[in-house]
């Protein structure tokens, strides 16, 4: 199983962007710990939604609604792995 099966090729990048998204917002004292996991989300589904209705083309509502359902689903994912990546990397500094 490779992460392309779950993460379409080209949004792979969204993960590293919001790696440095939650890192920049931790070294910041505007907004609160507790808060940044729901922005790096909400930021995920914005920027895979920007993604996937700029390359759709959609002839209908269904097609409206599957755009959607992967901006969303795409979106979760690349956060999820960017929070994956970051928390691996703060178990191996751990290590040292």
């Amino acid at each position: 199983m490779e992460i392309t099966d779950y993460i379409k090729p080209e949004l792979i990048v969204v993960a590293l962007a919001l790696y440095f998204l939650d890192m920049a917002l931790r070294k910041s004292s505007v907004i609160q710990e507790k808060y940044i996991l729901f922005i790096t989300g909400l930021a995920g589904i914005l920027i895979c939604s920007l993604y996937v209705f700029a390359t759709c083309e959609c002839g209908g509502p269904r097609d409206v609604a599957m755009a959607a359902f992967t901006a969303v689903t795409q979106g979760i994912v690349v956060a999820g792995v960017s929070t994956y990546v970051k928390q691996i990397i703060g178990q191996i500094g751990k290590k040292s």
